[in-house]
């Protein structure tokens, strides 16, 4: 395993000082794990999806000034907004008043960034113990993985042609190649596309060059607000799974150092700065978790370098066509892969905390988060949705401080 503490690149900051092929290529690899997801947003909602790379690559900067440079991850497109807004759009018919209440959102964040700072970390710890968080790291891979075998069915040969090749370079080859197996996998899976049919570049060589972003001023009502500002709560609970996913397999706390407080703020501040411009909210990317954990490279530079290249695509449109001519099963491919090393990370951090599952109140709290988080479970207080990961962390939250620690006998 590369040792962390000589790749984080804390003081390289945004400096283009020290960046080589190799660095170009890894980040190329982060960029291309994210890109599906992040673009697929917009594709539904509304927003213009070069808008929304602007974003997440500045949203991305921003989280890793705010967090010290120390943590590596990458900001996309939440998933967790689409609903309200397209509540707002059909309510409105200007999706200007969703990125107000995007940017409302994002600046909600920093209350709870200011909440978890007052109560301190060893509090936080005490809710939130290795047998809540190695659980919802599972629930946030297996969640997925459903995701990865939907895109992969479109096309099981691409898909296929992508999975081994992914899993070749990252078993049985040594060096270099072994760090890029997502990015050697998606041409592997692109060129099976092509040469079957399956690529259409009508689309590609209509386009432009380049074109500036459809940035949109955001507008503010008090009914757009109202839908969107409590999918937060929902939205809390996965943060601190995926900040806690990332320090897992990193090896590294990042809910103590930087803190969560200060990666709340981050992610918060994104989100703002997202619905400022006119784009998604941002949330950290489970893709290029994913994606560290097969390369176990964790340089956080890597993933400004990411950021990077998703502000110069933002505003390289042919290139952004070229990106979106990739199939749907060549990213469902490279997610089977992906998703369940997020899984198998959570699975490790049980056993490596040692955590006794022959504990009845240990076993109780991670069948009761696997059952709700997996089963489809839903809990609504009027526009305010818990399901998933968030739902199962309050579940065993609840767990965890009413159910008794009691001695097993011997």
């Amino acid at each position: 395993m590369v040792e962390y503490e000589k790749t984080i690149g804390v003081k390289e900051g945004f400096s283009l000082k020290g960046i080589t092929s190799k660095k170009f290529i890894l980040s190329l690899q982060h960029f291309i794990a994210m890109f599906g997801a992040t673009i697929l947003v917009p594709l539904l909602t509304g927003f213009d999806p070069l808008v929304t790379l602007f974003s997440v690559g500045v949203g991305t900067l921003l989280f890793h000034y705010l967090t010290g440079f120390i943590v590596p991850v990458f900001l996309g497109s939440s998933f967790a907004f689409i609903a309200p807004v397209l509540m707002i759009k059909d309510a409105t018919g200007d999706l200007a008043y969703a990125s107000g209440a995007i940017m409302i959102s994002g600046l909600t964040y920093l209350v709870f960034s200011l909440i978890v700072k007052l109560i301190g970390y060893e509090v936080l710890r005490k809710l939130f113990p290795t047998v809540i968080t190695g659980t919802m790291i599972i629930i946030i891979g297996l969640t997925l993985a459903p995701v990865a075998i939907q895109w992969a069915s479109s096309n099981w040969l691409i898909a296929l042609s992508t999975l081994f090749t992914v899993i070749i370079f990252s078993n049985f080859f040594k060096g270099f190649l072994s760090m890029i197996p997502v990015l050697i996998g998606v041409i592997a899976g692109y060129s099976v596309a092509v040469l079957t049919g399956n690529v259409d570049f009508a689309a590609v060589s209509n386009s432009s060059w380049i074109a500036i972003p459809d940035f949109m001023a955001p507008k503010f009502s008090i009914y757009a607000i109202s839908v969107t500002v409590p999918v937060v709560f929902a939205t809390f609970m996965e943060h601190i799974g995926d900040i806690t996913t990332n320090g897992a397999v990193v090896g590294k706390n990042f809910v103590k150092n930087p803190g969560l407080h200060k990666t709340l703020l981050g992610d918060g501040l994104a989100t703002a700065f997202a619905g400022m411009i006119g784009a998604p909210a941002n949330t950290t990317y489970s893709e290029n978790t994913g994606v560290l954990a097969l390369t176990k490279n964790y340089n956080p530079a890597i993933l400004r370098g990411a950021a990077l290249l998703a502000i110069l695509f933002s505003f390289l449109s042919k290139f952004g066509i070229i990106l979106r001519t990739i199939p749907q099963s060549v990213i469902g491919g490279v997610g089977i892969v992906l998703f369940g090393m997020i899984a198998s990370v959570g699975i490790r951090t049980l056993v490596n905390d040692k955590v006794d599952l022959t504990n009845s109140k240990n076993l109780s709290i991670v069948s009761l988060m696997l059952v709700i988080g997996l089963g489809g479970a839903t809990i609504s207080f009027g526009n305010i949705e818990f399901k998933g990961v968030a739902l199962a962390a309050i579940i065993g939250l609840i767990a965890n401080i009413i159910i008794p620690n009691k001695k097993e006998p011997k």
